[in-house]
């Protein structure tokens, strides 16, 4: 399986007196633009998907909903998955994605920390060996899904994929 990991993309800042609560933090006017570019730099690198599945959190979607444009993939198909939320325990979704034997290509959106864990638990480390950025995608190989055993194909700043996508 290929599992393409994806932060979500630049959201208010908690900061601002308009920002929502925590849930329904959204993109911002640049943070959808410069996502809109970064999906479009992973589909010309030839990228497809199977299956996207996404935190349930605002940001998270409007992200996952720019990459399904992106890659021609139906919004209405993208699965909301809470192991996708800070704090989630990742071997719990490597267990789940055991179930997805029809998908070899599955993009997961959520946030940081929690990404970084999933990329660690791929590939057997205990600690973080990656820190993505908003809209930063990771490639992992996994030849095993449960227990996880993958490689890092490749780990991409949003900067050389929106470069990649013109």
């Amino acid at each position: 399986m290929q599992l393409y990991i994806v932060r979500h993309g630049i959201a208010i800042d908690r900061e601002d007196p308009k920002c929502p609560a925590e849930a329904e933090r959204y993109l911002t006017e640049e943070g959808v633009e410069k996502t809109k570019q970064v999906a479009k730099g992973v589909a010309a690198l030839g990228a497809t998907a199977d299956l996207l599945i996404t935190s349930p959190y605002v940001r998270a979607v409007q992200t996952a909903e720019i990459f399904a444009d992106a890659l021609d993939y139906a919004r209405q198909k993208i699965r909301r998955n809470e192991m996708l939320l800070p704090g989630s325990e990742p071997t719990l979704l490597f267990r789940e994605l055991t179930r997805e034997k029809q998908a070899s290509t599955v993009f997961l959106f959520g946030h940081a920390p929690q990404l970084d864990d999933i990329i660690a638990t791929a590939l057997g480390s205990k600690k973080h060996l990656t820190a993505l950025k908003k809209a930063g995608v990771a490639l992992i190989e996994l030849k095993r899904i449960s227990p996880p055993l993958g490689v890092l194909a490749w780990l991409a700043t949003p900067k050389m994929l929106r470069r990649a996508g013109k």
